[in-house]
C-alpha cells in the first residue's frame, strides 16, 4: 500500500513523532490513521519507561494561584536539560499539574512518599470498619487492603485521574511528555495552600 506524504504529515502533526516513524506506523497499520496513532503512542510510552531512571536535575518552580486567591500551588517539576525546561510544552505540563493539585488536593507525589504514620492510621480505620461489618477476618483484611489502595489512588498525585480526562492518570500524562521530549520528567515536590487551613 502506498502511503501519501499528506497522511505522514497529518500523523506527525497529531503525534509529534518523526517522519520515518510515522511512515512506518502507517505502513504497519495498512494506512489506518487511528491505529497508527495508537501504535506510535504505545511505542513512545515504551521508550519513556526506559528514560524514567535517568537523572533529572533541571526544571522549573511553577507557581499557580487559583482565581479568587483562596488556593495556591508551588510545584517543582524536573527534567534533564535547561533546553527542555524552557519550552512551552514543559511549562504547560507544569500548569496542568498545578491545576490538578489545586483541584484534587493530593497529599503526596507517589505512594512511596506518603508518611508511614498516615498509611498506618488509614489502614487501622479501614481494618476497624471491615471488622465491624461482621465479615470473617481474612475477608475483612482483604476489604481493608482494597480500601487502602483506593484511598492511595485518590491522594497520590501520580495515581489520580487527570481532571481533564478521567480515562488517563496523571502519571500517563507525564509519560506522554517524556516520550515526546525524549527526557526524563518528574515531579520533585509540591505544596498546596488553601486559605484558612492550618
Amino acid at each position: 500500500m502506498e502511503i501519501k506524504p499528506d497522511d505522514v504529515k497529518n500523523l506527525r502533526d497529531a503525534t509529534g513523532a518523526g517522519i520515518m516513524s510515522c511512515k512506518k506506523a502507517l505502513e504497519e497499520c495498512g494506512g489506518d490513521f487511528d491505529a497508527a496513532v495508537e501504535l506510535l503512542r504505545k511505542q513512545g510510552l515504551a521508550k519513556a519507561v526506559k528514560k524514567i531512571d535517568r537523572e533529572a536535575k533541571e526544571g522549573i518552580i511553577y507557581a499557580y494561584i487559583h482565581p479568587g486567591d483562596k488556593i495556591g500551588v508551588l510545584l517543582e517539576l524536573n527534567c534533564e536539560t535547561d533546553f527542555v525546561a524552557r519550552t512551552e510544552e514543559f511549562r504547560n505540563l507544569a500548569k496542568e499539574l498545578a491545576l490538578q493539585i489545586a483541584a484534587c488536593a493530593p497529599i503526596a507525589v507517589s505512594k512511596e512518599t506518603i508518611p508511614p504514620e498516615i498509611i498506618e492510621r488509614e489502614k487501622a480505620i479501614y481494618e476497624t470498619q471491615a471488622k465491624e461489618s461482621g465479615k470473617p477476618e481474612q475477608v475483612a483484611k482483604k476489604i481493608a487492603e482494597g480500601k487502602l489502595e483506593k484511598w492511595m489512588d485518590e491522594v497520590v498525585l501520580l495515581n489520580q485521574q487527570w481532571i481533564r480526562d478521567p480515562n488517563k492518570k496523571v502519571n500517563e500524562l507525564i509519560m506522554e511528555m517524556i516520550s515526546k521530549v525524549g527526557e526524563n520528567i518528574r515531579v520533585k515536590r509540591f505544596a498546596r495552600f488553601q486559605l484558612g487551613e492550618g
